[in-house]
């Protein structure tokens, strides 16, 4: 598919500035000024995060309440639930607070609604079950700032709430002893990014403060945090960026035992980056709400062995095993369906609908065709009498006002501007379909349907050394609002050694015009682009940097993202 490059403004004098300053590379100046680094306190903050610099937790609109609150029901010895949400940031959350808690008051439990059964967020089966055991505190991490009904209700039950949350708030607010969301209006805590366990941790923070707890109490969790952090896709900026680098370092040295069990049971080589929190821990704990129940992601992270941890870690590995072949098959089946309605494939959208589809896949399937055919999809499925589906869009189109824009054909429908999900009839799947092409056809601009790669600085060959990498490599982690730097490396040519691997890849050997410098490289999916490489013909190359690890042999390589003719 072809892609548009697109190249990030530099500020020239800024990273001027900076070099004079650091004496490093002007390109690594260069990104730094990019990303709004601009004098030497900023670069030593960057590149040297310190928890000294975290806020005050009693910054937070509400804390003293929430606190005073919790401190009540520990000297009442008050019974005391944790609810939190089925994904990453909500287990991880449960978790985290459920461990700090259970030091200083024993009785505590938690509850991970059924993904299908209940839903999203705080559920009346789980006030129920609270108000059955004598419950009368719950604390909602991750979720409950929209709740304003239920906790109303649980209200009439005889039960407080205090909600920990990051979501946007609506205009009415649930009737709650206490409010922990930065996003709130009057809120005036200076980060407004955190995750859930971030806003978990805050109050841990506070409580620890409050109850005179062990100094570093609140901060034996960092490990959790960071897999919130990197798991939910927050700006890895300001605060998020001081926790998960320090939460990395606890990953690395002293791993809560259900990070240990994945790592294991994924055959994760350390030291554990972001990138592997993602793409190893991530997957493997949502699996569990996707394909069964969340809870056991919250029991792998609270176990008190690493044999425990691994028990349930397999338990996540085979939940994952059956949600990537559930995956599998719905996109092959997906895409022969677009494959056989020839109107289909020239469309602005794409929506496709099967009864039989897993619901737990349908918002990965949604962004696997969009590889394929980038532009707004939806997938549909059946659920009960009705049909569910989920939606992902393409940077920059506003997939929530297109479906609002749809809604005479709904039931329900929520979401934001790059993902959203939505009910409807049977009977009204093929009318939906075409109000959402219409809409979209109407409103989508042509670059919106190229995939964009946005490229950081240009670079030469000769410039990709060891101490450059070093360098580099300590702007990590990397993630939202600090992304992996991008290179452009103009007129490589092949140096006759690369070739196509898997039949879908390419592994690279390329060299600048000069022949004095060659690196290796890898291009997952390039495979239809070698015939570029013949003659030993100038290609310009857009990449990351990364390590190869092979025979105890580090190199540096690059990672191709996509090739052309030279300009």
């Amino acid at each position: 598919m072809q892609k548009r490059w697109k190249i990030v403004p530099a500020q020239p004098a800024a990273a001027t500035r900076l070099r004079e300053q650091l004496q490093i590379h002007p390109v690594l100046c260069g990104l730094l000024a990019q990303r709004g680094i601009t004098d030497f306190d900023l670069a030593r903050s960057f590149f040297r995060p310190s928890l000294d610099h975290l806020h005050s937790p009693w910054l937070m609109k509400d804390m003293k309440k929430a606190t005073d609150r919790i401190e009540r029901a520990l000297a009442g010895h008050e019974k005391v639930m944790i609810f939190g949400d089925y994904d990453v940031d909500g287990t991880t959350s449960v978790a985290s607070l459920y461990l700090f808690l259970k030091k200083i008051h024993a009785p505590l439990s938690y509850y991970i609604p059924h993904r299908y059964r209940e839903g999203y967020g705080v559920s009346k089966a789980g006030i129920d079950l609270a108000a059955s055991q004598g419950i009368t505190l719950i604390i909602s991490v991750d979720c409950g700032i929209k709740s304003v009904e239920l906790i109303d209700y649980a209200r009439t039950c005889g039960i407080d709430f205090i909600i920990c949350d990051h979501h946007l708030p609506d205009e009415e607010l649930p009737a709650a002893i206490a409010i922990l969301n930065a996003k709130q209006k009057d809120c005036h805590y200076p980060y407004k990014e955190l995750c859930g366990c971030g806003v978990a941790f805050k109050l841990m923070c506070a409580l620890q403060e409050q109850l005179q707890l062990p100094a570093d109490a609140a901060y034996g969790y960092l490990d959790l945090l960071a897999t919130a952090i990197a798991a939910d896709i927050v700006p890895m900026t300001g605060e998020n960026r001081i926790l998960a680098f320090h939460g990395l370092q606890k990953a690395n040295s002293r791993p809560n035992y259900g990070i240990a069990a994945l790592a294991e049971i994924g055959s994760v080589q350390l030291p554990l980056t972001i990138h592997q929190l993602v793409f190893m821990i991530a997957p493997r704990v949502n699996a569990a709400g996707r394909m069964d129940e969340g809870g056991k992601a919250v029991e792998l992270f609270i176990a008190d062995s690493f044999e425990d941890a691994l028990g349930f870690a397999s338990q996540l590995q085979s939940d994952n095993s059956d949600r990537r072949e559930a995956d599998k098959i719905t996109t092959q089946e997906a895409l022969q369906l677009i494959e056989e309605n020839p109107a289909w494939q020239n469309s602005k959208s794409t929506v496709v609908f099967q009864p039989h589809w897993h619901k737990g896949v349908v918002g990965i399937v949604a962004s696997r065709l969009i590889e394929h055919y980038h532009r707004p999809t939806i997938v549909l499925t059946r659920s009960g009498e009705q049909v569910a589906g989920s939606a992902r869009s393409v940077p920059g189109f506003n997939l929530y006002e297109a479906i609002h824009a749809c809604r005479e054909h709904l039931i329900g429908y929520g979401g934001h501007f790059a993902a959203a999900g939505m009910t409807l009839e049977p009977d009204q799947v093929d009318a939906f379909r075409d109000k959402f092409e219409s809409v979209v056809s109407a409103t989508i601009l042509p670059d919106q349907l190229i995939p964009e790669i946005v490229i950081d600085q240009e670079l030469g060959l000769h410039d990709v050394t060891p101490t450059f990498f070093s360098i580099l490599s300590q702007m990590e982690p990397f993630g939202p609002e600090n992304l992996r730097p991008v290179f452009l490396i103009r007129g490589l040519v092949d140096t006759g050694q690369s070739k196509i691997v898997k039949e879908e890849h390419i592994r690279f050997s390329l060299q600048d015009k000069t022949a004095r410098k060659t690196l290796t490289g890898i291009g997952f999916g390039l495979a239809p682009h070698f015939a570029l490489l013949s003659n030993r013909q100038p290609i310009d190359v857009v990449c990351t940097l990364d390590e190869n690890h092979f025979n105890n042999k580090t190199t540096l390589q690059l990672r191709v993202m996509d090739i052309r003719t030279a300009q």
